[in-house]
């Protein structure tokens, strides 16, 4: 085999990869466009290495993925973007690679924003740990390896990482779809007449909404209370001439599985200019997650271009 050929062979075999490596990178940071750029790091780090020594290709793109992540995570940068509040996960339309694998309930929940917004708490040697565990599943010789640590110190930081997630955790398990459906369906109903009766009685009593302010707001604004909760959400889904200006035109509203969670979309024509993403726990609303910022939103909005969606809830909102 001639180098031109070696190349392209060795091209495919990366490429096969591709989407797990992102997806593997996209539970690390939490961001799509941060882990598309740690995986075209990763396949530059493969184009220079002498791959005829690389024994196990999926093993080394592993670990040089995580790696790059690590220090992704580790920079200053991130530690100043992240620490001043700012940050939340960027949000994916199901049906996304960047989302698999999703194959068991605790690889479909480590990729929700819940768990990666809790995942925030942890170290970055947890989070690798955490994600290489319970995602993908590799033993804690194949972890050991990866991160260059001992056996027993990758026990350890999954031991941690578990108890940290599970006592922030705030869902019980998997929502039926049609029931969350129905129930953001009345939250959005209920919210743009403005019944606030009916949305305090939608919400749990320690419900959280968090929102980037439309994508305007410095820091996340946080609320909590069912009262508060209603008044910002009756507040923020009331439509204004201002609104559809900040929008970009008159936006449709269209229900979404985002991240595996039940959401609402605002679109205005194929672009989507807002995401709210809703957690459940005993039927009822116990956190509200709402994402406005055009950076957060590519991603999904190129997914959404690709999408077949059902007809809208709100036509014209």
């Amino acid at each position: 085999m001639d180098s031109t050929a070696t190349d392209r062979f060795d091209t495919d075999r990366f490429e096969a990869g591709r989407s797990r490596l992102a997806s593997l990178a996209y539970r690390l940071l939490g961001s799509a466009v941060d882990a598309e750029d740690a995986v075209q790091d990763a396949f530059l780090h493969w184009q220079a290495a002498d791959r005829q020594q690389i024994r196990v290709p999926e093993a080394w793109l592993t670990k040089v993925v995580t790696n790059l992540c690590l220090d992704r995570l580790r920079s200053a940068q991130a530690r100043r973007e992240r620490a001043v509040g700012a940050w939340l996960p960027e949000p994916l339309l199901d049906g996304d690679p960047m989302l698999g694998p999703a194959d068991t309930f605790l690889q479909r929940e480590s990729v929700s924003l819940a768990v990666l917004t809790l995942m925030e708490r942890l170290s970055p040697l947890e989070r690798a740990v955490y994600v290489l565990r319970e995602a993908f599943d590799h033993g804690h010789a194949e972890i050991a390896e990866i991160l260059d640590i001992s056996e027993s110190a990758s026990q350890q930081h999954l031991h941690r990482a578990r108890q940290r997630v599970t006592a922030a955790r705030r869902r019980g398990g998997e929502v039926d779809a049609a029931s969350a459906r129905r129930v953001v369906e009345e939250f959005l109903a209920a919210a743009s007449s403005g019944r606030t009766e009916r949305l305090v009685a939608l919400l749990t009593d320690d419900v959280v909404a968090i929102s980037d302010g439309a994508g305007l707001a410095e820091k996340l604004l946080r609320f909590d209370t069912p009262q508060r909760v209603a008044a910002v959400a009756r507040a923020g889904f009331k439509p204004s001439p201002a609104k559809r200006r900040l929008a970009g035109g008159t936006p449709a509203m269209h229900y979404a599985v985002v991240n595996g969670t039940p959401a609402l979309l605002a679109v205005v024509g194929d672009q989507v200019v807002g995401s709210v993403t809703f957690d459940l726990a005993g039927g009822k609303i116990a956190t509200v997650r709402g994402i406005a910022a055009p950076s957060r939103l590519s991603r999904l909005t190129e997914a959404w271009r690709r999408h077949e969606p059902d007809t809208p809830l709100i036509a014209q909102w």
